[in-house]
């Protein structure tokens, strides 16, 4: 079952979805239920819950059939988060934790970097080393809770229904030296190993590819599936000291998207690139 998050982002996406089908404005549907239209629009983005009567009164003002209404009760139900961030996952910061529910659900991953290792696909030491240094004064005990629930995250390259991720990396995050050369060679050993995965494709932007200016800091293409008919939910997620945007307008991640590709193109092929890391890990003293 998909995360409360996520379920909320589906039921959002398909009441747009059918709202707009009919040609109703979210003033429109305000009045239906009796709420304001920033509440609609809030329940459109995933922002907040509705009452299963409101929902029902929504969707039959829609036109919408029994099996619809069935169905989006459904995703309605339990979306409380009530207990989801205990135990490790209490050391994700809040602008961090909609974006783990929504790797946890991903039928797509895509993401380039340009400095560091991506946290899927980053070492244990590779991890407590960069936490140990971005969380000076941290006591230990919240470094180490860090540490392990990236790790956590971690799983979901090799769940059952694993998303197809793509990565691409450029050469200076294989040669940014974190922590040791040990640490950096079991590092770039780990990421060969991850190039294997069926599901995943590594690539590596070398340093004489060419200049793409905006690409020069990290981003995420999400895919989530959608249940009914609206469409898969499609955001950027776009990360930086102390916080996080989501973007899902549709220019957006289209503009991100073409921008994907490009920087895909011009990173090395899979078979290239996984051997560039091995002749890097190779050459670190």
């Amino acid at each position: 079952m998909p995360t409360p998050t996520v379920r909320r982002l589906q039921l959002g996406n398909e009441l747009r979805h059918a709202r707009e089908a009919v040609g109703h404005t979210v003033e429109d549907a305000a009045v239906v239920i009796e709420r304001t239209s920033s509440t609609i629009s809030r329940l459109e983005h995933g922002q907040t819950g509705i009452r299963q009567r409101d929902l029902a009164d929504l969707l039959r003002s829609y036109g919408a059939g029994v099996a619809l209404i069935e169905q989006l009760a459904e995703l309605a139900r339990n979306n409380s988060q009530r207990g989801r961030w205990s135990g490790y996952r209490r050391a994700y910061p809040g602008w961090f934790r909609m974006f783990v529910d929504m790797e946890e659900d991903a039928t797509s991953l895509l993401h380039f970097g340009s400095e560091v290792v991506p946290g899927l696909l980053q070492t244990e030491d590779y991890i407590r080393t960069l936490l140990s240094t971005g969380l000076a004064n941290t006591p230990d005990d919240r470094v180490e809770n860090a540490v392990q629930a990236r790790l956590l995250r971690q799983a979901v390259l090799t769940k059952q229904g694993a998303p197809r991720a793509g990565f691409v990396l450029s050469e200076s995050a294989l040669r940014r030296v974190v922590g040791d050369a040990r640490i950096l060679r079991d590092q770039l050993a780990h990421l060969a190993e991850i190039a294997l995965l069926p599901n995943v494709q590594l690539q590596v932007l070398p340093f004489d590819a060419p200049s793409f200016g905006v690409a020069l800091f990290g981003f995420t293409l999400v895919r989530i599936p959608a249940p009914g008919s609206a469409g898969p939910l499609d955001f950027v997620y776009l990360e930086d000291y102390i916080d996080a945007r989501y973007h899902d307008d549709k220019a957006d991640v289209e503009a991100y998207t073409a921008l994907w590709h490009r920087v895909q193109a011009a990173a090395l092929g899979p078979v290239e690139s996984r051997a560039l890391v091995l002749e890097v890990a190779g050459s670190v003293t």
